[in-house]
């Protein structure tokens, strides 16, 4: 029921779109009513040659009693020419609101999926590091394209069946009574007609209820099927270098075999519904026919009232039909929507405090204050305490998984510290705004992340493209020893790089995303390996320029080649998650420490 809420609440701003829709479908389904109405004129007049018999009472309006008189005295012949204008103009009208009904509410679907697609993608966005850590990015990517396609087909089906079902019930059986009082009708022909409707409802909630399990499953699987298929293309020159090509196909068909049966289970369950509706359709019928054989062949109606309540009998079968898979549909709708709210409901790990202050630029120095952080059960860093001033440059080093990353990634807040708290001018990280504290930071790490975009776009990025000339974009491309390369590329800056910079070499790329920071030009700068892709003449230029851009900026530096930092302001090694020694290249090469050892044992490699 609470999935019911909360879908109502996207519904709920397009509920005028929804009332313009009934509105149109009770038009239609009148008109159909009325055009069941003029099977009675051809056959009781123009085929069988006799008057339409009204039953004398006072139900009938005053209206159709003109209207039987007027359809009585009338030749045939006339009668025909007028009943085949009125048929076409009734199904013509019939048509237009059945038209304005579906598009309005396909209308109001596509509105509704449009806002859910963009509250989970804003939603997303706004999720901490954490929060992808323990997601996969397949099951992601499942959930705002499958799971949201699956909710907008069943809704729009849903509201289409849900109004337009029902009204076509109610129109058949105001007809079929219409019949009754006005015709020489027997009440247990509209009894018999109605008696067996309620015999579908038990199995349809049975088999709705399967079917609400089942396409959490398929949706599951689905997920299942998308985290293989970004991990195989993402990584396909890995596959590719394996020769695993066999392998991932192996694994991709086994993922798509379970969806295929899972997929098999729910369309038999939503066909095992349809023969039940239509077969207590078809009885229905049956008794009507046999136990009103009697009156039928006695010839004691009218044989255009009672062709007409067989026609609306029959017109009775497809919205039970409809409205037997609609009990699927929106079990289908709940399981799609459920998966959506788990990402809507995810709180993220970082959040700002309430009343959090803007934090000015930064004039003095960054604190480590008994630092401590785990990953779940794991420590990863422990009691940290560390001084960084204003225009220091500070290198850490150490061994793989000792938690070089980990440490600079405390400092815009990507993770918060479990223990301890880290300071900006004397500010507590946790007390500022997210926005002014990561505005002045500056990141390139050893994971390229460009866009599918030009080569300008991925320069200006760091600042969203805000006032950003061709004249400073360029400048940062060329501090970062990217100039030369962008020029020759076919559009130059207005070059697409592709997804991921495909077009790209790793040295360019590498280039690319140091002169993204540099545009950024921000007071604080992390460098997670930021030369690992170079050539050794475009390390040595890009170096050259990052001693320029050091100046005056305090600067976090992770690099294994430890031979880019021996001119940095500070050097710290990271011993099983904390400092083990701290000082310049120079002293730390002085005596038995870990950072010489590994300094030597790189330069003998």
């Amino acid at each position: 029921m609470n999935d019911y809420k909360r879908l109502s609440t996207f519904i709920k701003p397009h509920i005028w779109i929804l009332a313009l829709a009934i509105i149109f479908t009770l038009l239609a389904q009148s008109l159909h009513a009325i055009s069941l109405g003029t099977l009675i004129v051809p056959i009781d007049r123009i085929v069988s040659d006799r008057d339409i018999a009204l039953v004398e009472n006072n139900y009938t309006p005053e209206f159709i009693t003109r209207l039987v008189d007027k359809l009585n005295n009338t030749p045939a012949d006339k009668l025909l020419v007028m009943l085949i204008i009125a048929i076409v103009a009734i199904f013509l009208l019939k048509g237009f609101f059945e038209f304005l009904h579906t598009y309005l509410v396909n209308m109001m679907s596509e509105r509704i999926m449009k806002t859910i697609r963009n509250s989970l993608f804003e939603k997303m966005l706004s999720l901490s590091l954490d929060f992808y850590s323990n997601t996969s990015t397949g099951k992601l990517v499942s959930k705002i394209t499958y799971d949201v396609t699956v909710l907008k087909n069943s809704l729009t089906q849903g509201l289409i069946n849900v109004v337009t079902e029902p009204a076509k019930l109610l129109a058949n059986i105001l007809f079929m009574l219409f019949i009754k009082l006005n015709f020489n009708i027997s009440w247990r022909w509209i009894i018999i007609s109605v008696m067996l409707l309620p015999t579908v409802i038990y199995p349809v909630r049975v088999i709705g209820k399967r079917l609400k399990k089942i396409a959490l499953k398929m949706q599951e699987k689905m997920g299942d099927i998308n985290t293989v298929l970004y991990e195989t293309i993402s990584g396909i020159r890995i596959v590719k270098a394996f020769i695993m090509e066999k392998r991932e196909a192996k694994r991709f068909a086994d993922q798509n075999q379970n969806f295929y049966k899972i997929t098999m289970k729910s369309i038999k369950r939503m066909l095992v519904v349809r023969p039940i509706t239509e077969y207590v359709g078809v009885l229905c019928v049956a008794l009507l026919l046999w136990f009103g054989k009697d009156e039928l062949l006695s010839g004691e109606f009218s044989y255009g009232a009672f062709t007409a309540l067989l026609f609306a009998l029959l017109s009775l079968i497809k919205p039970m039909k409809s409205l037997s898979n609609l009990y699927g549909v929106v079990q289908q709708a709940l399981a799609a929507s459920s998966r959506i709210f788990e990402v809507l409901d995810a709180e993220p790990g970082i959040v700002e405090k309430p009343g959090a202050v803007i934090l000015p630029e930064i004039k003095n120095d960054i604190v480590f204050e008994g630092v401590s952080f785990k990953y779940h059960t794991t420590e990863v860093l422990k009691k940290i305490d560390l001084v960084v001033k204003k225009g220091e440059i500070l290198a850490i080093v150490g061994s793989s998984g000792v938690g070089k990353t980990t440490l600079v990634n405390l400092v815009p807040r990507f993770y918060d510290s479990t223990g301890g708290s880290i300071k900006i001018d004397g500010k507590d990280t946790r007390d500022v705004t997210l926005e002014s504290l990561r505005k002045q930071i500056g990141i390139v790490t050893q994971d390229l992340i460009l866009f599918n975009d030009t080569v300008k776009f991925n320069i200006a990025y760091g600042l969203g493209g805000e006032n950003a000339t061709d004249e400073d974009i360029m400048k940062a491309a060329k501090v970062a020893n990217a100039h030369e390369f962008i020029v020759d590329l076919p559009k130059g800056y207005d070059t697409m790089i592709g997804e991921k910079g495909v077009r790209l070499s790793g040295g360019q790329k590498q280039r690319l995303a140091i002169a993204r920071a540099m545009f950024k030009n921000p007071p604080i700068l992390i460098l997670d390996e930021a030369t690992s892709q170079l050539d050794t003449e475009s390390e040595r230029l890009v170096q050259d320029a990052l001693n320029r851009l050091m100046k005056g900026r305090t600067v976090f530096v992770i690099a294994h080649r430890l031979s880019t930092i021996k001119h940095a302001t500070k050097i710290v090694t990271l011993e099983g998650g904390s400092i083990k020694e701290s000082g310049t290249h120079k002293k730390l090469m002085e005596g038995e420490t870990t950072y010489k050892r590994l300094y030597e044992l790189q330069f003998r490699e």
